[in-house]
């Protein structure tokens, strides 16, 4: 296996401008041993895409507190599917209510983290996340 640390794209899609808590997501990750790298606020599914294959990230963090986070899943899931990149893991967190969260893990997240959650279970679970892609790509 490659000496390579796990690279982590956390971002903000929409107009919501609150983002203390991606960015306590970003740190902890970081704390954690890995590259993180955060989008800033207002990003579009087309911008983070973008991003997280031009950074060759092994996960993306989407960060959704407006209420449209079915839409931005969504979105960004097809377009990793059009970009050929659909092994990224997606996960997220934010206000995302529990009806929703079967639907969410349909579209392909791997893993929602509601308010309250603990910073090393996020870092736990891309720990595991990302071993079985590596593994998968025989890396």
């Amino acid at each position: 296996m490659e000496d390579r640390r796990i690279r982590v794209l956390i971002a903000k899609p929409g107009m919501d401008g609150h983002d203390r808590g991606a960015k306590v997501v970003a740190r902890a990750l970081r704390d954690a041993g890995m590259e993180v790298v955060y989008t800033g606020l207002r990003q579009t599914a087309e911008m983070i895409v973008n991003a997280a294959v031009q950074e060759d990230v092994d996960a993306i963090g989407l960060s959704v507190l407006s209420g449209a986070h079915m839409h931005y899943f969504r979105e960004v899931m097809g377009l990793l599917r059009e970009r050929g990149a659909e092994d990224i893991i997606v996960f997220g967190g934010g206000i995302i209510p529990d009806q929703d969260l079967p639907k969410l893990e349909e579209l392909g997240v791997g893993k929602v983290f509601t308010p309250g959650a603990n910073t090393e279970d996020a870092a736990e679970y891309l720990k595991h996340a990302v071993a079985r892609r590596w593994a998968a790509q025989g890396r």
